[in-house]
Protein backbone atom coordinates (compact mmCIF):
# COMPACT_ATOMS: atom_id res chain seq x y z
CA UNK A 1 0.00 0.00 0.00
CA UNK A 2 1.09 3.32 -0.93
CA UNK A 3 2.38 5.36 2.17
CA UNK A 4 0.40 8.68 2.55
CA UNK A 5 2.28 12.12 4.55
CA UNK A 6 1.69 15.10 2.27
CA UNK A 7 0.11 15.33 -0.82
CA UNK A 8 -0.72 18.25 -3.27
CA UNK A 9 -3.16 18.11 -5.61
CA UNK A 10 -6.22 19.49 -8.23
CA UNK A 11 -9.60 19.18 -6.16
CA UNK A 12 -12.34 17.79 -7.76
CA UNK A 13 -15.56 19.21 -6.45
CA UNK A 14 -18.72 16.69 -6.22
CA UNK A 15 -21.03 19.40 -4.21
CA UNK A 16 -23.55 16.12 -3.63
CA UNK A 17 -24.93 14.90 -0.51
CA UNK A 18 -25.28 11.13 0.63
CA UNK A 19 -23.20 9.60 -2.60
CA UNK A 20 -23.11 6.01 -1.91
CA UNK A 21 -21.13 3.40 -3.06
CA UNK A 22 -23.84 1.77 -5.47
CA UNK A 23 -22.72 5.27 -7.36
CA UNK A 24 -19.16 5.04 -6.55
CA UNK A 25 -18.42 1.53 -8.55
CA UNK A 26 -21.78 -0.40 -9.63
CA UNK A 27 -22.64 -3.25 -8.79
CA UNK A 28 -22.23 -5.02 -11.92
CA UNK A 29 -18.59 -4.52 -11.58
CA UNK A 30 -18.43 -6.45 -8.41
CA UNK A 31 -17.08 -9.38 -9.97
CA UNK A 32 -13.52 -8.83 -10.90
CA UNK A 33 -11.42 -10.31 -8.37
CA UNK A 34 -8.29 -8.01 -8.85
CA UNK A 35 -7.73 -4.84 -6.83
CA UNK A 36 -6.93 -2.74 -9.88
CA UNK A 37 -8.88 -1.73 -13.13
CA UNK A 38 -11.88 -0.41 -10.68
CA UNK A 39 -11.18 3.29 -11.90
CA UNK A 40 -12.60 3.24 -15.55
CA UNK A 41 -16.08 2.14 -13.79
CA UNK A 42 -15.83 5.02 -10.46
CA UNK A 43 -19.79 6.90 -11.18
CA UNK A 44 -20.39 4.88 -13.93
CA UNK A 45 -23.94 5.38 -13.90
CA UNK A 46 -23.13 9.27 -13.84
CA UNK A 47 -20.41 9.58 -16.17
CA UNK A 48 -22.02 7.94 -19.08
CA UNK A 49 -24.53 8.12 -21.12
CA UNK A 50 -26.86 4.07 -21.98
CA UNK A 51 -24.71 4.57 -25.23
CA UNK A 52 -21.67 4.28 -23.11
CA UNK A 53 -20.53 8.13 -24.31
CA UNK A 54 -19.38 10.68 -21.91
CA UNK A 55 -22.10 12.69 -19.90
CA UNK A 56 -20.65 16.02 -20.03
CA UNK A 57 -22.68 17.58 -17.00
CA UNK A 58 -21.31 15.00 -14.50
CA UNK A 59 -18.33 16.26 -12.40
CA UNK A 60 -15.30 14.48 -12.83
CA UNK A 61 -16.08 14.61 -16.97
CA UNK A 62 -15.53 18.50 -16.63
CA UNK A 63 -12.03 19.62 -18.40
CA UNK A 64 -11.21 21.53 -15.44
CA UNK A 65 -10.83 18.48 -13.42
CA UNK A 66 -8.82 16.19 -15.38
CA UNK A 67 -6.14 14.71 -13.27
CA UNK A 68 -8.03 15.67 -10.24
CA UNK A 69 -6.03 13.81 -6.71
CA UNK A 70 -8.44 15.29 -4.35
CA UNK A 71 -12.02 15.16 -3.84
CA UNK A 72 -13.92 17.02 -1.87
CA UNK A 73 -17.86 16.36 -1.51
CA UNK A 74 -21.19 17.01 0.61
CA UNK A 75 -21.72 14.76 3.84
CA UNK A 76 -22.45 11.44 4.27
CA UNK A 77 -19.89 10.32 1.70
CA UNK A 78 -19.69 6.44 1.18
CA UNK A 79 -22.75 5.66 2.76
CA UNK A 80 -24.99 2.60 1.62
CA UNK A 81 -23.51 -1.03 1.32
CA UNK A 82 -19.57 -1.83 2.54
CA UNK A 83 -17.73 -2.68 -0.91
CA UNK A 84 -14.31 -2.37 -0.37
CA UNK A 85 -14.15 -1.71 -4.08
CA UNK A 86 -15.66 1.74 -3.63
CA UNK A 87 -12.33 2.82 -2.14
CA UNK A 88 -10.35 0.79 -4.91
CA UNK A 89 -11.91 2.56 -7.65
CA UNK A 90 -11.07 5.75 -5.73
CA UNK A 91 -7.69 5.11 -5.89
CA UNK A 92 -7.45 3.54 -9.01
CA UNK A 93 -9.00 6.49 -10.70
CA UNK A 94 -6.06 8.69 -9.08
CA UNK A 95 -7.58 10.13 -6.10
CA UNK A 96 -5.70 9.78 -2.72
CA UNK A 97 -8.05 11.78 -0.63
CA UNK A 98 -11.24 12.50 0.22
CA UNK A 99 -12.46 15.59 1.89
CA UNK A 100 -15.88 15.82 3.52
CA UNK A 101 -18.01 17.27 6.64
CA UNK A 102 -19.02 13.33 6.91
CA UNK A 103 -18.59 9.70 5.81
CA UNK A 104 -20.38 6.73 6.50
CA UNK A 105 -18.39 4.55 8.89
CA UNK A 106 -17.57 1.14 6.65
CA UNK A 107 -16.44 3.81 3.85
CA UNK A 108 -14.31 5.29 6.25
CA UNK A 109 -12.45 2.73 7.70
CA UNK A 110 -11.98 0.85 4.12
CA UNK A 111 -10.05 4.04 3.34
CA UNK A 112 -7.08 3.60 5.93
CA UNK A 113 -7.20 -0.35 4.74
CA UNK A 114 -6.27 0.73 1.18
CA UNK A 115 -4.01 3.98 1.01
CA UNK A 116 -6.69 6.82 0.45
CA UNK A 117 -7.67 9.37 3.41
CA UNK A 118 -10.52 10.67 4.25
CA UNK A 119 -10.48 13.85 6.06
CA UNK A 120 -13.46 15.23 8.30
CA UNK A 121 -13.96 19.39 8.09
CA UNK A 122 -16.16 21.23 9.26
CA UNK A 123 -19.36 22.32 6.83
CA UNK A 124 -18.20 25.69 6.50
CA UNK A 125 -14.74 24.80 5.42
CA UNK A 126 -16.05 22.77 2.79
CA UNK A 127 -18.21 24.92 1.58
CA UNK A 128 -15.25 27.48 1.17
CA UNK A 129 -13.39 24.81 -0.88
CA UNK A 130 -16.45 24.40 -3.05
CA UNK A 131 -16.67 27.93 -3.50
CA UNK A 132 -12.90 28.20 -4.82
CA UNK A 133 -12.83 25.19 -6.78
CA UNK A 134 -15.36 27.12 -8.60
CA UNK A 135 -14.15 30.58 -8.89
CA UNK A 136 -10.49 29.90 -9.56
CA UNK A 137 -9.39 27.02 -11.96
CA UNK A 138 -6.76 24.65 -11.63
CA UNK A 139 -7.27 24.98 -7.52
CA UNK A 140 -5.15 23.05 -5.70
CA UNK A 141 -5.11 21.64 -1.94
CA UNK A 142 -2.11 20.14 0.33
CA UNK A 143 -3.41 17.61 2.72
CA UNK A 144 -0.89 16.93 5.09
CA UNK A 145 -0.95 13.47 7.23
CA UNK A 146 1.65 14.53 9.47
CA UNK A 147 0.65 17.56 10.76
CA UNK A 148 -3.16 16.83 10.40
CA UNK A 149 -4.16 20.08 8.31
CA UNK A 150 -5.39 20.82 4.65
CA UNK A 151 -3.90 24.01 3.52
CA UNK A 152 -4.15 26.28 -0.07
CA UNK A 153 -2.16 28.85 -1.34
CA UNK A 154 -4.71 31.18 -0.54
CA UNK A 155 -4.65 30.83 3.43
CA UNK A 156 -6.95 28.15 3.91
CA UNK A 157 -5.33 25.96 7.07
CA UNK A 158 -8.31 23.50 8.65
CA UNK A 159 -6.78 21.27 11.24
CA UNK A 160 -8.11 17.36 11.24
CA UNK A 161 -8.21 14.61 13.46
CA UNK A 162 -6.85 11.24 12.93
CA UNK A 163 -6.35 8.07 15.40
CA UNK A 164 -3.20 7.56 16.18
CA UNK A 165 -3.01 4.42 14.83
CA UNK A 166 -4.71 4.52 11.63
CA UNK A 167 -2.32 7.96 11.39
CA UNK A 168 0.78 6.09 12.04
CA UNK A 169 -0.20 2.86 9.58
CA UNK A 170 -1.00 5.36 6.75
CA UNK A 171 2.26 7.04 7.25
CA UNK A 172 4.28 3.62 7.12
CA UNK A 173 1.83 2.52 4.13
CA UNK A 174 0.68 -0.41 6.11
CA UNK A 175 -2.31 -2.15 5.30
CA UNK A 176 -3.98 -4.95 7.72
CA UNK A 177 -1.88 -7.73 6.56
CA UNK A 178 1.31 -5.27 7.07
CA UNK A 179 0.75 -4.14 10.64
CA UNK A 180 0.23 -7.99 11.57
CA UNK A 181 3.48 -8.72 10.22
CA UNK A 182 4.87 -6.36 12.25
CA UNK A 183 4.26 -8.45 15.11
CA UNK A 184 5.71 -11.62 13.02
CA UNK A 185 8.33 -12.62 16.18
CA UNK A 186 5.85 -12.46 18.56
CA UNK A 187 3.31 -14.33 17.01
CA UNK A 188 5.91 -16.92 15.87
CA UNK A 189 7.30 -17.49 20.07
CA UNK A 190 3.47 -17.54 20.28
CA UNK A 191 2.50 -20.74 17.56
CA UNK A 192 6.09 -22.56 19.05
CA UNK A 193 5.23 -22.25 22.51
CA UNK A 194 2.19 -24.17 21.72
CA UNK A 195 3.60 -26.79 19.34
CA UNK A 196 1.92 -25.30 16.14
CA UNK A 197 4.08 -26.51 12.85
CA UNK A 198 4.49 -23.83 10.40
CA UNK A 199 3.07 -24.01 7.30
CA UNK A 200 5.43 -25.46 4.18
Amino acid sequence: MQPFTVHTGLVAAMDRANVDTDQIIPKQFLKRIERTGFGQFLFFDWRFHDDGSDNPEFELNQPQFQGASVLVAGRNFGSGSSREHAVWALEDYGFRSVLAPSFADIFYNNCFKNGVLPVRLPEEAIKQIFAKVATKPGYQITVDLEKQQVTDADGLCESFQIEPARRERLLKGMDDIGATLTHADAITAYEKQRGFQPVS
